[in-house]
């Protein structure tokens, strides 16, 4: 992107992902759907202001969490994220929206920090960068806060199946709801749609391996949906999974 003076603080590309936080995808896809230039920055969550990323820098007005960064863009910038969809439309926007980062995002979670092997090739490389003989404990402490997020939230107090039975009713439900349309709400790609591929690419990335990946797996129109919204918004991602239909 050009030099602006909006700037985006996300994480950076891993696991597969032009970002490993589907919510810095989010935000980033609904930038781009509001057609606002805009810079991009890598940080870390202990650096956000509220100790979650995203947040942006426009002129100087700091938004944190990417629901109120999307109100803002629409507000500041004149610009309807939703528009042609009316009230109910709306309404199950929101409702797929909180499916997918309330319920589905944190079965995707616990797979990706909690399960042995995947925590040891994905996040327990966030702790490279510290001194060799801290990074042992990091890792553990990495993991086990998250942990006590998981069970706090309610999802980590499942066993690995119950959660990936819960996590398979989420995903059997959006490819119910998405069916055989080309996107979830209208024939242009909109605001949920950005939530939804943030969400299912980090569940469909190849880099990890959980029953979560195998239901959607099972389910072609989001195969294609994930490809389909990867080759428009990060045409230069490498995506090793079919192409899509090339419908857009």
């Amino acid at each position: 992107m050009s030099s602006s003076s909006l700037t985006l603080y996300a994480t950076r590309a891993g696991f597969g992902l032009p970002d490993t936080s589907p919510f810095v995808i989010k935000t980033e896809v609904q930038l781009q759907m509001a057609g606002l230039a805009y810079d991009r920055a890598s940080t870390i969550p202990p650096q956000a202001p509220n100790g979650k990323l995203p947040f942006i820098n426009d002129h100087d007005e700091i938004v944190s969490d990417s629901t109120f960064i999307r109100a803002h863009i629409e507000r500041k910038y004149g610009v309807d994220l939703d528009e042609g969809l009316d009230a109910r439309q709306r309404a199950e926007s929101w409702a797929i929206e909180r499916l997918l980062e309330d319920h589905l995002y944190f079965a995707m979670v616990w797979f990706r920090w909690i399960d042995p092997e995947n925590f040891a090739k994905g996040p327990a490389h966030f702790a490279d960068g510290a001194p060799e003989a801290e990074r042992a404990q990091l890792r553990n402490d990495m993991q086990a806060r998250k942990a006590v997020e998981l069970h706090a939230q309610g999802m980590g107090r499942h066993t690995p199946a119950r959660i990936a039975e819960l996590g398979a009713r989420s995903i059997d439900t959006l490819a119910q709801l998405l069916g055989d349309k080309t996107y979830l709400m209208r024939e242009s790609p909109g605001a949920v749609d950005a939530t939804a591929f943030g969400v299912l690419a980090a569940v469909l990335t190849p880099f990890f391996d959980t029953p979560l990946r195998r239901t959607v797996d099972g389910h072609p129109n989001l195969v294609a949906y994930v490809a389909r919204m990867m080759q428009h918004y990060y045409p230069e991602h490498a995506w090793d999974l079919p192409k899509p239909d090339g419908r857009f």
